[in-house]
């Protein structure tokens, strides 16, 4: 016969329905704590987590709750362990893809969903980070045909037994002492059984556990290891505040004569007090006071922030694994950056624990009670893989480009999250990106192919066209990367170098082309820049003729700028600064 077992390892004998009735009651008494933190002394925690050891965690669940209220470092640093998982996204994904296991997936994502508390309950198991586990109560309810949960109640970490009683089933019904079993689920203690408290029913209660290393759930919290940098950092700051008190304020000395009487003295001492409330005291002229530091204890020698700075950073390398996210170190960015990958390796076993219990503590029971004990469970996943650097990326890809390796663009649109354009939507002007792609190139290794320049001004490309052309080519004589003719003068008996040379034909040869061209209208207007100038003197001219005296025509100028179209001389410029400039450039890598 096939037995079940549930998810502590017990045998167990499931019921078609779950428990509904709350069984972990919260009573009055669950607001009162010890506060063993008073007056707390090495022995004293020693005996604290010895019982504890023992299976009676009581006193060290309200000494850890004591230490996250007191300690204001301490619960800082806890609570940006726990923000990291809560800040990540989550997802239910299926089994398989089969039918049947994206339905059991769409049910156990429903439910968890209808849960308004789950955030909540998240931050109730990252709970055993600090104590070493933590307790939830499934609350039960019954919908229609379905199981469902309708609550995760938070189970306060003192009322776990980590013994079992002697006389139990478990151990045979032998009578006698207790036997500490703190590697196991716990038994909680409730109303109907306060001091050895009741084992829970089958899939009613989530015992999250911290495993940050081997050994028992009552000593693998992180609070236990910081405890002894929480009391000698207690230690230290009453001493500082006495110091303080002491030497914090001004002292008020008053003398009074060698035979002064009695009265006197009582005048002079009501004085003294009436200036203030403490640090007073009358002494004879003839007696001096002399008070003797053992260290000092101001600014960098200040031995009591030094301990208390220790202490802190003790703690925070137990909680975050690093010093550096609470307080950075000046000069030390890259330092602090590489902390942070190690903090990341804390985020992925946070994360891992706590959706390896969910699956098999919260979803397993849905899937148990609603679909059968024998159906695959989905998985449930925090997407806690830092987002990639685009920027980065992009770098490589566009590498990758230069060096022609091949891209599809179906690729790069899904890795950059960029949507390919659809049939007839209006698409960005590439032409100033282009051009400066364009000078890029040119910057960087020297020299541009012909067509990326024909594409660059609106020409159609040309066979051969993607041929690196050099600088010294064409100086030389070589195809024009604008008008793709053979620039063959020589400057002899020319008022130009070789290179304006190359600049006056390259201007002629690009005018008589983009005139002649049918791709390019804009490039039409840019080389008959006569009639574009034209159409900006023109009304000058006319306002010179009309005006009386400087100041008439300086009104009318103003009047008339606003009406002024100079778009067609912007292009024109633009184009032309943008060719003389990469000649120039052209020629000075040539001298």
């Amino acid at each position: 016969m096939a037995l079940l077992y549930d998810q502590f390892g017990r045998e167990i004998q499931v019921k078609k329905q779950p428990e509904t009735r709350e069984i972990a009651v919260t009573t009055i008494r669950d607001h009162w704590s010890g506060y063993p933190s008073e007056g707390l002394t090495p022995q004293r925690l020693s005996y604290i987590f010895k019982e504890a050891d023992g299976g009676n965690v009581y006193l060290q669940a309200e000494l850890f709750e004591e230490m996250e209220e007191k300690d204001t470092h301490l619960f800082s640093e806890l609570q940006t362990r726990k923000n990291a998982v809560l800040g990540l996204d989550y997802d239910i994904m299926p089994y398989s893809e089969s039918a049947e296991d994206r339905k059991i997936r769409d049910f156990v994502s429903d439910c968890i969903s209808n849960l308004s508390g789950f955030e909540d309950a998240l931050l109730d198991m990252l709970d055993a980070i600090g104590k070493g586990y933590s307790m939830l109560e499934i609350m039960w309810g019954i919908d229609g045909a379905s199981a469902v949960i309708n609550d995760l109640q938070w189970i306060h970490a003192k009322k776990a037994v980590f013994y079992t009683p002697l006389s139990s089933p478990l151990t045979g019904g032998t009578k006698g002492g207790m036997w500490a079993k703190s590697y196991e689920m716990p038994r909680i203690i409730t109303e109907a059984e306060p001091v050895n408290g009741e084992q829970m029913p089958p899939w009613k209660l989530v015992y999250h556990r911290y495993k940050a290393r081997s050994g028992y759930d009552t000593r693998a919290g992180i609070l236990r290891v910081c405890a002894w940098m929480y009391l000698f950092k207690n230690f230290d700051i009453k001493d500082w505040v006495a110091f303080a008190e002491v030497f914090g304020m001004p002292l008020r000395i008053g003398k009074y004569d060698t035979g002064a009487s009695r009265e006197d003295k009582d005048a002079l001492f009501a004085a003294i007090r009436s200036l203030g409330s403490d640090a007073a005291g009358i002494i004879s002229k003839n007696t001096e006071i002399e008070f003797i530091h053992a260290a000092k204890n101001t600014g960098s020698d200040n031995v009591y922030a030094a301990l208390a700075d220790f202490c802190n950073k003790e703690m925070s390398k137990a909680i975050l694994g690093q010093t550096a996210t609470t307080e950075g170190t000046p000069g030390k960015l890259g330092n602090e950056v590489a902390q942070d990958k190690v903090r990341h390796d804390l985020i992925k076993a946070d994360s891992e624990a706590l959706a390896k219990t969910i699956r098999f503590q919260i979803i397993r029971p849905l899937v148990v009670y609603n679909f059968g004990r024998d159906k695959p469970l989905p998985w449930f996943k925090f997407l806690y893989e830092p987002p990639e650097d685009l920027k980065m990326l992009s770098d490589v890809y566009k590498n990758l480009y230069e060096i022609n390796y091949p891209l599809t663009v179906a690729h790069v649109s899904e890795k950059f999250k960029v949507p390919m354009p659809e049939k007839g939507e209006d698409l960005l002007d590439m032409a100033s990106s282009k051009g400066s792609l364009i000078y890029e190139y040119y910057m960087k290794y020297g020299a541009v192919t012909i067509n990326e320049v024909r594409a660059y001004i609106g020409l159609p490309p040309v066979p051969g066209g993607d041929k690196l052309v050099t600088p010294q080519e064409q100086i030389a004589g070589a195809e024009s990367p604008l008008s793709m003719k053979i620039l063959k003068e020589q400057s002899i008996g020319s008022r130009f170098t070789p290179g304006q040379q190359a600049i006056e034909s390259l201007a002629d040869a690009a005018m008589e082309e983009a005139l002649n061209s049918k791709y390019n209208s804009k490039l039409k207007l840019a080389v008959e820049g006569g009639a574009v100038i034209e159409g900006i003197t023109e009304p000058v001219k006319k306002m010179i003729e009309e005006s009386k005296d400087f100041d008439e025509l300086g009104e009318k100028i103003l009047s008339a700028y606003s009406d002024m179209d100079a778009d067609d001389l912007e292009d024109m410029l633009q184009r032309a600064i943008f060719v003389a400039d990469m000649w120039g450039r052209y020629t000075g890598n040539e001298q």
